[in-house]
């Protein structure tokens, strides 16, 4: 006996008190429901009805037990529908990670404008420069640089960017311009980034065939906003994302070392995971951001 479609059928049959005329209503046989009721009552310990060929009555415990049986069929159908639309209204929490970056306090004010119509729609956002498991951590939504994305997300490219060997005027002016890449890295003091995995330092890798390989290491961060100010502070040189350095280039803050060096490319990229069911306020939130996102970072 299924007993969720056992209290429906009750329900029905107590508002009717004829067991034909509620099977047909439920597109049952009569016997169908007579055997319902039956098992229901038997399950019970208790009679639900008082009934002879012509008549049909709750009993006293028939009767309350009508009372707990509307309540749980309303409360589960309550349930069901608390992942869909109301009134227009989107709900349910979003849960965002993203690189801890200079313009996030930006993209998040735009993002929050976006969803003050929806105030059952809650944001979870998490600035991480860790990669966060999608199924361990319940991340809906990821903004993450990279070579290549994994297959079983759905990307929205967002911009191709790269790295730049930068350093302060200041200490270029001190130390003399670098002659080449090998006086560079021999001579020259720069930062070097940790990966928070593994407690390591990053390799530098230019391309796919050349990396830097510096000597005089004086600065180290998990952090590449700590580099940046590391370089503007004519510490270290520094090999940064663009994303984090163009606005003190464009100022003349920082300047470029060897600008025609090789250097690969990266995407930046927005993802979720791919399921068969996507609710619709992650959807939401996945189109919003992508169009702040391209608002800053499309035109680099």
């Amino acid at each position: 006996m299924n007993k969720l479609n056992a209290l429906h059928y009750f329900c029905i049959a107590s508002e009717t008190l004829n067991f034909r005329e509620a099977a047909i209503q439920l597109s049952i046989s009569p016997s169908v429901m007579t055997r319902v009721i039956t098992e229901l009552e038997q399950t019970l310990g208790e009679q639900l009805f008082k009934r002879n060929t012509r008549h049909i009555q709750l009993t006293s415990f028939g009767e309350q037990f009508l009372i707990k049986a509307k309540q749980i069929i309303a409360d589960t159908d309550s349930l069901f529908q608390s992942g869909k639309y109301k009134n227009n209204e989107m709900a349910g929490i979003v849960r965002i990670t993203l690189p801890h970056w200079q313009h996030n306090d930006i993209i998040l004010t735009e993002l929050l404008k976006a969803v003050q119509p929806y105030p059952q729609l809650i944001i979870d956002w998490r600035e991480d420069m860790e990669k966060l498991d999608t199924v361990k951590h319940r991340i809906d939504i990821g903004l993450r640089i990279g070579k290549v994305p994994r297959p079983h997300f759905i990307i929205r490219h967002i911009a191709e960017v790269q790295d730049w060997i930068v350093a302060s005027p200041h200490l270029i002016e001190r130390l003399g311009k670098p002659k080449n890449l090998d006086d560079l890295q021999q001579n020259f003091p720069f930062s070097i980034p940790i990966n928070i995995e593994t407690g390591r330092a990053w390799e530098l890798q230019l391309n796919e065939t050349q990396k830097l390989l510096p000597r005089n290491i004086n600065f180290y961060s998990t952090n590449p906003e700590s580099e940046l100010k590391a370089a503007l502070q004519g510490h270290s040189v520094a090999f940064v994302s663009e994303l984090l350095c163009k606005p003190y280039l464009d100022s003349g803050e920082l300047i470029k070392i060897f600008p025609k060096i090789k250097i690969d490319k990266w995407q930046l990229y927005l993802y979720r995971p791919y399921q068969t069911i996507t609710s619709p306020h992650v959807l939401f939130i996945f189109d919003q951001l992508t169009d702040i996102l391209k608002k800053y970072y499309g035109n680099i």
